[in-house]
This record gives structure tokens, C-alpha cells and sequence, in this order.
């Protein structure tokens, strides 16, 4: 059983920065993808960046040159770093890992999700 726990969360000013940090525990054997999402109240929810095992990085279009997504394997941790922050990225931001013995046996974990507010 697998838990992960999202930080970093809070109110920036447009143009400003926040770090959110996703940590998993528990019974973890490899972690195969790890990523980050959002949704905003009323909006679907959208993927807005992911990093494989292979460190191969992916980003939605909307945050591409803005976003940095990074992996600690010995914290089993994941990091976004968001920089020129804007009112649209506002959302609660959710980290998620796929996690197993194996790719064919992984699960999909999920954290609770933190409040990003860009406002002026």
C-alpha cells in the first residue's frame, strides 16, 4: 500500500514561482511513471506533466518553457517547479505514480491534491 502526500501548495502573485512536491511511503518497489495533474472548477481535468522511468520528461502545451518536472528516486520524490505563474494555471494540483514489482502489475496511486491560487 502505497500513499503520497503533495506540498507547496498556495497564493503567488502572476509572474511569480511555487514548488509543489509529491513524497510517497509505504511498500514501494519501483516507480515506473510519476506526474502531475490539475482541475479547476468548472474545467476538465488535465495532465500537466509527467516523467517515465527513463527520465523522459513530458508537458502539456499550456506550461511548456514555465514547468520543470524532476525526479529524487532516493526521496521518492516528485517535483514540479512552476515559473511565470499565470491566473489560468489556478487549480488543484494532484501528483499521481505508477508503482509495481513489474509494469504488468503496477497500480496508479494518487495523491489528495493542493491548491495553487495565481492571483494579484
Amino acid at each position: 500500500q502505497v500513499q503520497l502526500v503533495e506540498s507547496g501548495g498556495g497564493l503567488v502573485q502572476p509572474g511569480g514561482s511555487l514548488r509543489l512536491s509529491c513524497a510517497a511511503s509505504g511498500r514501494i518497489f519501483r516507480i515506473y511513471d510519476m506526474g502531475w495533474y490539475r482541475q479547476a472548477p468548472g474545467k476538465q481535468r488535465e495532465l500537466v506533466a509527467f516523467i517515465t522511468i527513463s527520465g523522459s520528461v513530458h508537458y502539456t502545451d499550456s506550461v511548456k518553457g514555465r514547468f520543470t518536472i524532476s525526479r529524487d528516486n532516493a526521496k521518492n520524490t516528485v517535483y514540479l517547479q512552476m515559473n511565470s505563474l499565470k491566473p489560468e494555471d489556478t487549480a488543484v494540483y494532484s501528483c499521481f505514480f505508477r508503482v509495481g514489482r513489474s509494469y504488468v502489475s503496477s497500480t496508479n496511486y494518487w495523491g489528495q491534491g493542493t491548491q495553487v491560487t495565481v492571483s494579484s
